[in-house]
């Protein structure tokens, strides 16, 4: 689904299973595929934060995005750190968002409470969630650097943890599938002082490899998921 639809919503898929398999109430479910995938981004965030301080040749441009990033940074931590600011983002969403949109809002946001409290019950726990989350996106954007190495190119690894991430969040935006296009372009863009237009194209291509690699093991379990989903539907 990842490979089809943008912003890799393919993983909201995930709820379903946990709600058919893990005897969760829809929203709970939802809220926990949310939360995974808030965690995962600050990871992103992070990472990328930490490479845009130290990364030397900013211009205007990538002042802006730091600021941004920093940004939507602080504003994830808040959202999972505090109860409160969390319930005043919900209600914010539900007041702009369709009739039929928010039950939802408000019933999810009672099951993000709810998950809530049960992930900081342990704070060991979650704190073990978080440093894996972190660790896992330092390994992929190691794997990025060793792509820049393996065509033969070079950058500092330092810039890479600045560049890499903001193709990375480029590729998330909803404009192509998979992101196929704009992270290319990304990459191109911000890789030109290190390498030229080809060799960016190139890492574009092995960048891609990364989803469409998985994609393809999926697909022997595609049948037994469209199985589900009808069985779901059914019932």
């Amino acid at each position: 689904l990842n490979m089809v639809l943008p912003s890799k919503m393919g993983d909201i898929a995930k709820a379903y299973f946990m709600q058919d398999r893990g005897h969760l109430t829809g929203s709970m479910a939802l809220s926990l595929v949310v939360f995974e995938k808030t965690c995962d981004m600050l990871s992103l965030l992070l990472w990328c934060v930490f490479g845009l301080l130290l990364y030397p040749q900013k211009d205007w441009l990538f002042w802006v995005m730091t600021l941004s990033v920093t940004g939507g940074l602080l504003l994830g931590l808040a959202i999972l750190s505090f109860p409160k600011f969390a319930r005043s983002v919900f209600a914010l969403a539900q007041g702009i968002a369709p009739k039929k949109m928010k039950a939802k809002l408000g019933k999810m946001s009672y099951a993000w409470q709810e998950m809530h409290d049960y992930f900081w019950r342990d704070q060991q726990n979650l704190l073990k969630i978080g440093f894996t989350s972190i660790f896992i996106w330092f390994l992929h954007l190691l794997q990025i650097w060793f792509f820049i190495l393996a065509l033969n190119a070079y950058a500092p690894f330092l810039a890479n943890l600045a560049l890499s991430p903001l193709a990375i969040l480029a590729g998330l935006l909803p404009l192509t599938f998979a992101g196929v296009g704009t992270r290319d372009a990304a990459l191109i863009l911000f890789y030109q002082p290190y390498f030229d237009a080809a060799t960016g194209a190139a890492l574009g291509v092995l960048c891609t490899s990364r989803y469409f690699l998985p994609a393809i093991g999926g697909l022997p379990f595609l049948e037994q998921y469209l199985s589900f989903a009808k069985r779901g539907k059914q019932n």
